[in-house]
């Protein structure tokens, strides 16, 4: 189906979001709102003290990845652990979570929610969790390096599940080198520069450190030439073709479902039982 455009350039600028931490919102701003099926993409720099204390979730997929630093999370149903430089944490919020993410050190990196479709907004919650050194990696010719946090690329597939198709690539390109990337043609997709500077797409567009570059579709591949040294992700997936309604962590399919969520998080039942007297140890 050809090569695809960049057809919108977003610079994510910072601003606080839970107890004091520095964050770079691209999908899930004023300038993208969604982009079906991510809700939203932010790039965290976060230390100690400050960080994300007890929130709930419920109807999308949380996944964090940690570029430097190690972050520990918590959450009500008694399931607690650190996430460390590199690894990955996708966790399938379903029909309630509350928990806390604090930085146990300065703590840099990426947090993606993925939608769900209405049919699994209601499952159990879950989660994977893997280490940097079991992310599948695949080495060019050329030099650059991509690391598979999910789908398929260069004949390297990531072992993990994820209920809505996504691709996700975290890349290191060399000055001057090209390299093509194959995105199905029926996903939704977009680039987030995190250092560096390179030229993306048909036409070339420019983008460099904090911003986002939302690709158009149809199309099954990214052409990328690196201006200098530059880190980014490719981050792709299946449109749910699906009504959307959110309102701050709950994400459904209608008014009526949020309220829902709303009342049942407050009353602590039907996936909330003990939301209203269970406090963290790591957010206090």
């Amino acid at each position: 189906m050809g090569q695809r455009k960049v057809i919108k350039v977003v610079e994510a600028l910072p601003h606080v979001e839970g107890f004091g931490a520095s964050v770079r919102r691209s999908v899930g701003s004023e300038e993208v709102e969604t982009l079906d099926p991510f809700i939203l993409l932010d790039e965290f720099l976060v230390a100690p003290p400050s960080g994300f204390p007890d929130h709930p979730h419920r109807g999308f997929e949380t996944v964090t990845y940690v570029l430097q630093g190690t972050s520990e999370h918590e959450d009500f149903a008694g399931h607690r652990g650190e996430i460390n430089s590199g690894d990955l944490q996708w966790m399938s919020a379903g029909r309630g979570i509350v928990h806390a993410e604090m930085p146990k050190t300065e703590c840099h990196g990426l947090q993606l929610w993925v939608n769900l479709r209405s049919s699994q907004k209601m499952d159990e919650p879950n989660y994977q969790e893997i280490r940097d050194k079991d992310i599948p990696r695949a080495t060019l010719e050329n030099g650059t390096t991509v690391k598979i946090i999910s789908g398929e690329a260069f004949g390297v597939k990531s072992d993990v599940f994820t209920k809505t198709p996504t691709l996700y690539l975290d890349i290191h390109q060399n000055k001057n080198e090209r390299i093509c990337l194959d995105i199905p043609d029926n996903y939704n997709g977009f680039v987030y520069v995190i250092k560096g500077c390179s030229k993306f797409g048909e036409t070339q567009a420019l983008g460099s450190a904090h911003m986002a570059l939302i690709l158009d579709r149809p199309g099954c591949t990214l052409d990328v030439v690196a201006v200098e040294e530059t880190h980014y992700v490719l981050i792709a997936g299946e449109p749910l073709n699906e009504p959307i309604v959110q309102m701050g962590p709950f994400v459904m399919n209608t008014d009526q479902e949020i309220q829902s969520a709303v009342f049942e998080h407050r009353e602590g039942f039907n996936g909330f039982e003990n939301a209203d007297t269970w406090k963290s140890t790591i957010g206090q």
